[in-house]
């Protein structure tokens, strides 16, 4: 069997764990974030900014954003995978996916430490 190139080695079982798992800490993570804001009697940006000047909600947060960009690339893969059938085209769609979350990345990073 042939294998080209530029084809991504993904096996089935392990996308399907990495997905769930991603999606049980973001959902953790998200009702934590809900606790927080629920329990403050007024949301401002006060609030809000000095949840984030503790490293480890820094650290929390950009673990978090890096399992949804793990979690958006296999989604992704999938369905280009599934109807894109043009090599070209599935091979630029990939580029410019994988070029965007990288971007997505290095910009919530830099809004993190920023704060």
């Amino acid at each position: 069997m042939v294998k080209a190139i530029y084809s991504v080695n993904h096996k089935g079982l392990r996308d399907w764990l990495v997905q769930h798992i991603s999606a049980c800490i973001m959902a953790i993570y998200t009702i934590g974030i809900v606790i927080f804001l629920a329990a403050q009697s007024e949301i401002n940006y006060t609030h809000w900014a000095s949840l984030f000047t503790y490293s480890w909600m820094k650290i929390a947060t950009a673990i978090v954003f890096l399992l949804l960009l793990f979690h958006a690339w296999i989604g992704m893969w999938t369905v280009i995978t599934d109807y894109v059938k043009c090599a070209a085209i599935r091979l630029t769609l990939y580029v410019f996916i994988l070029l965007a979350l990288v971007a997505f990345f290095i910009a919530a990073v830099l809004i993190l430490w920023g704060v």
